[in-house]
């Protein structure tokens, strides 16, 4: 017997997909059926199903497997917590409801079109039991399903005139800027940003990264921001290039000067679904960022590096980037006298323990110490450190998993997690499923002792007010006095390797008993690093 569900996995593993990331409920007997009716006459299921206790860790491993390869994984949820469509759907880049087993195929066909189609993003289908429950023909449930008709949307360029304007005054600024985020998310654009930084000796400033959007150690890479802090670069530029970025500054902290021309380019360059978003460019161009670049570098002669104003910069750049670098590895050398240690002395050592960096992978959810995390683990390749992207917390822990599911060619996955967001990643179930597959990874835990971004948040607006002067616990933002060892959640639930450390002293020989318990023992390794609390 076939039925709508039969037709559906077969539509998701001819389209490509091959990972489904599952969360069971009474609504799925026909899915349950379909699937052990392929593994008894096929000898194996058509989609590698991943069992997830949390329908959180589900989505986030789902993620984590899409940002790791760049291709979509399903997820499987159920009722009414997980299929509040009303709710999701203002996430999504398509919703629709399977209504019939008839028209199934191209209702998934039009979401992963819409998911692989630039701004990229999640989709949302949603069936009630009776509908996946529904008999079809044998015809319809073993047809063949011509996939290459549902291409996502080509990428676009940007108009030669608009190329040209562009790498025009790039060409003639005294102080150009180029400003990005998420242009990494296509590695191949990278090497272009570079290229062009190089031609011209274009700084470059990143704000608020998710990707690795230019090598940390390039002499071009001037700063990196979540816009607080005040930016003379920003401040100080005739000339700004911004390119794929959502917040390229905050204007209350930070805004160009007013004679600035500025040129925008981006694949949602409106930010539609964003409620007010607007920075005074003279050009918008909706565009992929790897042919813009490629376009505006035609338009700029290889040679010009040897004009004296470009040479003369290229000069400054390096001695500002040899400043920047110093200052971090000092930051890096201080330990504290007490024999604690700082979130720079963590990662360093954590960066010095890593024995094959161009088969490392970092991901980042360290939230308050998000800067300190991008600027001292220094990633250099594209692709190989991401976070989120998204406005949720909890996600590390299931993105690790399913990047490793995704990139069976690297040789460690590591993640660095407050401690706050470490809990709602629920560690139960994440290592429990790490170590049913097999998908070990290093986990660093800045444990500061609670949620150190409320906090922050209110010291901003409040900043000598009555909570400024007292501790996290008394603010209700803290776990402590007694806090948990983190490690231990993961000990228990999935036989993770586990420590809990206070000393500099102890730092350096317990990292390295970490990565050899992910690397030489496959199995995840906690650390739960204990800094200064909140």
């Amino acid at each position: 017997m076939y039925t709508t569900s039969s037709v559906f996995l077969k539509t998701l593993e001819q389209a490509g997909i091959t990972h489904a990331f599952v969360n069971w409920g009474s609504d799925h007997p026909a899915l349950l059926e379909e699937l052990e009716r392929q593994r008894t006459e096929n000898g194996k299921a058509g989609l590698q199903i991943i069992t997830c206790p949390n329908e959180m860790v589900a989505l986030s491993a789902a993620q984590g497997f899409a940002q790791a390869c760049g291709r979509p994984a399903a997820v499987l949820v159920h009722v009414d917590v997980g299929t509040q469509s009303a709710i999701v759907r203002q996430y999504m880049r398509y919703t629709c409801q399977i209504n019939s087993g008839r028209n199934v195929s191209q209702v998934v066909l039009r979401g992963l079109q819409s998911a692989l189609s630039e701004p990229k993003g999640p989709v949302y289908l949603w069936a009630r039991r009776e509908v996946m429950e529904e008999e079809v023909s044998e015809d319809l449930a073993t047809a063949s399903i011509d996939v290459t008709t549902w291409t996502p949307v080509e990428p676009t360029a940007i108009s030669e005139s608009a190329a040209n304007t562009i790498a025009s005054s790039l060409l003639n600024a005294e102080r150009s800027l180029i400003i990005t985020s998420y242009l990494g998310r296509n590695t191949a654009a990278v090497q272009k940003l570079v290229e062009l930084s190089d031609r011209l000796a274009i700084p470059v400033l990143v704000s608020c990264p998710t990707r690795v959007n230019f090598p940390h150690s390039h002499p071009y890479f001037v700063e990196l921001t979540f816009g607080m802090a005040p930016s003379h670069w920003l401040r100080e530029a005739d000339t700004i290039l911004v390119i794929d970025s959502d917040i390229p500054y905050i204007p209350v902290f930070n805004k160009p000067r007013p004679d600035a021309k500025i040129f925008h380019i981006d694949v949602d360059v409106l930010k539609d679904n964003i409620g007010m978003f607007h920075i005074n460019a003279q050009l918008r161009c909706k565009a992929d960022a790897q042919l813009a670049l490629t376009q505006i570098l035609d338009h700029i002669p290889s040679d010009v590096a040897s004009n004296a104003r470009i040479s003369t910069r290229a000069q400054e750049l390096r001695e500002v980037s040899a400043q920047r670098i110093a200052n971090l590895l000092s930051l890096e050398a201080a330990v504290p006298s007490d024999g604690s240690f700082t979130v720079p002395n963590i990662l360093r050592t954590l960066r010095t323990s890593i024995p094959v960096p161009g088969r490392t992978l970092f991901l980042n959810e360290s939230i308050s110490n998000y800067p300190l995390v991008w600027d001292h683990l220094q990633p250099e390749l594209p692709g190989s450190m991401f976070s989120s992207g998204s406005s949720s917390l909890g996600w590390g822990l299931g993105a690790s998993i399913g990047a490793s599911l995704a990139r069976n060619d690297l040789d460690l996955i590591v993640l660095v997690v407050g401690d706050g967001s470490f809990l709602f990643g629920v560690p139960a179930s994440a290592f429990w499923i790490a170590r049913k597959y097999k998908t070990p990874f290093l986990t660093v835990i800045l444990n500061n002792g609670g949620w150190k971004s409320p906090k922050l948040s209110m010291l901003g607006v409040y900043p000598q007010g009555h909570g400024s002067k007292v501790s996290g616990n008394q603010l209700t933002v803290g776990f402590g006095p007694d806090t948990p060892d983190h490690s231990q959640v993961a000990v228990a639930a999935g036989g993770a390797w586990g420590k809990r450390v206070t000393l500099a002293s102890e730092l350096e020989a317990s990292m390295k008993e970490a990565v050899d318990a992910v690397r030489n023992e496959g199995r995840c390794a906690v650390l739960d690093c204990v800094i200064e609390s909140i």
